[in-house]
C-alpha cells in the first residue's frame, strides 16, 4: 500500500518489485478427479467438446426478434437447436461458437425466412420443447443429423440449398441420425 508524500522514506531502500520464487514447483498433471486420462472419448451421445460452447447462448439471443415462426413453435426452441448445430459446427472447426455459426443453424432450418411448408412442418416436429433440458436427446439428434459436409458450408451456401432443394435437405434432418 502507497504511503502518503508526507511520511518520509529511507533513501536506501529498493521499491519492491515481484520476484519468482526460489524453484519451479512439478509439473501438472492430469490427476484431478474427472480429468481425461488421453484423448477425448468419442461415441454416439457423447457431443463435440470445444471452447466456450456457452457463448452460442449469447450470440444465438440476438436473433429472437429476426426468427420466422409458425403457430406452435417456440422461439427459445428454435434457440435450443440452432445451439446444438452451432456448437457442434464450431467444434469441427477447433473454435468457439461465432455469429455465422448460428446464421448457419438457422438458415439450415429455415427460422430466418419463409421456409417451405415441408420443411416448417418437419421442424415444428423436430424442434418441439427442445429447449426443456429433458430433452438433450432430441437436441443431440438435431445436431448430428446435420451432415459435416454442410456444417462446412457457408451460410449464404446453406440458404441457397434450403432455397433451391428443400426436398434433399429434408431427406437427412428429417430422420433422426443413429
Amino acid at each position: 500500500m502507497a504511503a502518503p508524500d508526507y511520511v518520509p522514506k529511507p533513501t536506501d531502500e529498493q521499491p519492491r518489485v515481484y520476484a519468482s520464487p526460489p524453484r519451479r514447483p512439478d509439473s501438472w498433471r492430469a490427476d484431478r478427479p474427472a480429468e481425461i486420462d488421453g484423448l477425448q472419448p468419442a461415441g454416439p451421445r457423447l457431443g463435440v467438446p470445444g471452447p466456450d460452447q456457452g457463448y452460442a447462448i449469447k450470440l444465438a439471443r440476438r436473433f429472437t426478434d429476426r426468427l420466422v415462426l409458425v403457430p406452435g413453435e417456440s422461439a427459445d426452441d428454435a434457440i435450443a437447436g440452432a445451439v446444438a448445430i452451432a456448437t457442434r459446427r464450431a467444434s469441427l472447426f477447433g473454435r468457439a461458437p461465432m455469429i455465422h455459426d448460428l446464421t448457419l443453424a438457422f438458415t439450415l432450418w429455415g427460422f430466418l425466412g419463409q421456409a417451405p411448408a415441408d420443411l416448417t412442418s418437419v421442424r415444428k416436429e423436430r424442434f418441439a420443447a427442445i429447449a426443456s433440458p429433458h430433452h438433450y436427446e432430441e437436441r443431440r439428434e438435431i445436431a448430428d443429423a446435420v451432415p459435416d459436409d454442410v456444417l462446412r458450408m457457408t451460410p449464404t451456401e446453406v440458404g441457397a440449398l434450403v432455397g433451391v432443394e428443400p426436398t434433399v435437405v429434408l431427406t437427412w434432418l428429417a430422420e433422426p441420425a443413429h
